[in-house]
């Protein structure tokens, strides 16, 4: 059974960083993109970065660009967060396919089949 498994959220001062971890277990990780998500309260989650299995290619949203990294070591992914702003503030979500997708299709939360429990992240002013 897959289990997908983060780690490292906290409260940090706005400016400060964090990173955040993720293992998933059962997966051929040569033949899997795995990807973050946020969501605020009260807001949809959204796409936050995503990382294929083959090429490693990379693919973030605009408004995490140049502060966020997405980077992935065999089975753990990791989101390294700098210069981090109280919009930043969500529960990170962890999730990962091993179905084939297009490029359009990493910022969809629907075409991701295994999903995290979440971490919360708490950037304060």
């Amino acid at each position: 059974q897959v289990q997908v498994v983060e780690s490292g959220g906290g409260v940090v001062q706005a400016g400060g960083s964090l990173r955040l971890s993720c293992e998933a277990s059962e997966l051929t990780f040569s033949r899997t993109t795995m990807a973050w998500f946020r969501q605020a309260p009260g807001k949809e989650r959204e796409f936050v970065a995503s990382i294929t299995s083959n090429a490693g290619t990379t693919s973030y949203a605009d408004a995490v660009k140049g502060r966020f990294t997405i980077s992935r070591d065999n089975a753990t992914v990791y989101l390294q967060m700098i210069s981090l702003k109280p919009e930043d503030t969500g529960v990170y979500y962890c999730a990962a396919t091993d179905k084939r997708l297009e490029p359009w299709d990493f910022f969809s939360n629907d075409k991701y089949n295994y999903w995290g429990q979440g971490t919360q992240v708490t950037v304060s002013s």
